[in-house]
């Protein structure tokens, strides 16, 4: 019987072995997509216990509290911050399967030397080591940024946001890890919500100008595109609760503007056609600038409605969505190219039905602009876990060509979450090395090596442009 967790975890082969640790565990981590907040970074942030670091923000476990009869007092309520952390303890035993289990024990592993297990039993152990561990000044925000081997990030920030902080941290000398901005315009073209008038007014105040038309938006959105692009953005992220593509003309597009300018009520189809104007120009936008696109989709988001009049969004009810968008979404991709030319784009669905029809749907738009121009995505949300990641790797190596896939992210509010990158390493190598061992592929250890450590690190370094 394997130890648990040992060195080498999750590889089954000896190829595995050797592509992990001599290729992949050595590489450094591009984290390209996170919810990381960039203030926590400017300021340094210093933890006081484990429980802040860990379950501050963490929805993934407050789902498994509650799954476990959790009251909510002890995951988002006023319990003390020893009492919230043994109830995930508690929570956490009872994990068997879940990657929470396998990343919560590599976070202690690798950032507080502990090779225990943590239960009910050992909280109080694991408490006061981890405390005692967060007092020491490796352990600030931007330490373990550093002792995580990370060379590069990208935070999700709002058009209107003022980058205050990432002007901050690209000024402090003593951080050299680069952190910049990512496009996330969701707001602007969630014309629906009860809110989008007030966020209008926002917008306006950050792009200096008045917006009384859809023009105005564009000209709006256009301002703040190159803002971000002198702050060194050069990605794009939408949030989408399924794809749209309903093709609209310009008049159109403005009396649906217009009316709900004057707070009228639009219908389901005229906000399918707002979005899909949007999605339209700003995808050419991103061409322009050359930008990569990414495009988020299929999740049901906010569905307990009690829960979310009391705690807000991003607290732990989304599911995976079921609305059918692979037309939508080809159809979109398609008017992008005729009009103009596709930007790089990456595509994600939450639902993992989706993975055979995003591989087909990617050989349709790759060309000699780029290697693995259009890519799907790694296993998101409720997907980046063995099966998850097996089944996503798998397709797209059935359907397209792994060797340029630009691997994983953390997708992660923690500052704790890098580990998951040798999560998905290990999951790779064992992958990779199973085919070698079963005659599937030959055991070139040159070509393999730079197999390994493309889709680690160096695919993701090509792929974005990144200067590092």
């Amino acid at each position: 019987m394997k130890a648990f967790m040992d060195e080498d975890f999750l590889l089954s082969t000896n190829t595995a072995k050797k592509l992990y640790h001599d290729f992949a565990a050595k590489m450094p981590i591009i984290d390209y997509h996170c919810h990381i907040q960039p203030g926590e970074i400017a300021e340094d942030r210093k933890f006081e216990n484990i429980t802040q670091v860990w379950l501050e923000s963490d929805h993934y476990k407050w789902r498994q509290m509650r799954a476990n009869g959790v009251e909510e007092y002890y995951i988002t309520g006023n319990a003390s911050d020893r009492e919230k952390f043994q109830k995930w303890a508690e929570t956490l035993e009872k994990a068997i399967g879940n990657p929470l289990y396998h990343w919560s024990h590599l976070e202690l592993q690798r950032y507080f030397g502990y090779r225990g297990i943590l239960n009910r039993d050992t909280a109080q152990e694991v408490w006061e080591i981890c405390n005692a561990k967060l007092q020491d000044f490796s352990m600030s925000a931007q330490n373990l940024i550093k002792q995580s081997h990370v060379k590069l990030l990208c935070t999700t920030d709002d058009p209107i946001d003022d980058l205050k902080w990432h002007k901050i941290i690209k000024e402090e000398e003593s951080f050299d890890v680069q952190v910049l901005p990512t496009w996330r315009p969701d707001r602007i073209l969630n014309i629906e919500k009860s809110d989008y008038l007030d966020y209008l007014k926002e917008l306006s105040k950050a792009a200096d100008m008045e917006i009384q038309n859809f023009q105005d938006l564009k000209k709006a959105m256009r301002k703040r595109m190159e803002y971000f692009k002198s702050m060194g953005c050069c990605i794009s992220d939408h949030g989408l609760t399924y794809m749209v593509y309903i093709p609209v003309k310009e008049n159109e597009i403005e009396k649906i503007f217009s009316a709900r300018l004057y707070n009228k009520k639009i219908s389901l189809r005229d906000t399918a056609k707002f979005k899909t104007a949007c999605m339209v120009f700003l995808a050419e936008e991103y061409e322009k600038l050359n930008w990569v696109m990414q495009l988020h989709y299929g999740c049901k988001r906010d569905n307990n409605r009690k829960m979310y009049k009391k705690i807000g969004a991003d607290t732990g009810f989304d599911c995976i969505g079921d609305i059918a968008s692979g037309t939508e979404l080809v159809d979109f991709l398609n008017a992008v190219n005729e009009r103009k030319n596709l930007p790089k784009t990456i595509l994600y669905s939450l639902n993992p039905k989706d993975d055979e029809l995003i591989g087909t749907i990617i050989g349709c738009f790759q060309n000699s602009d780029a290697v693995g121009k259009i890519q799907q995505g790694s296993a998101w949300w409720f997907n980046d876990n063995k099966t998850g990641m097996v089944k996503q790797m798998t397709s797209l190596a059935n359907l397209g060509l792994l060797g340029n896939f630009i691997g994983m992210l953390t997708d992660s509010r923690s500052f704790l979450s890098y580990p998951r990158h040798e999560y998905f390493r290990r999951i790779l190598c064992d992958l990779i090395g199973s085919w070698v061992e079963n005659g599937e592929y030959p055991k070139d250890m040159k070509t393999l090596e730079k197999i390994v450590k493309g889709i680690s690190y160096n695919n993701a370094v090509e792929y974005f442009g990144f200067q590092l």
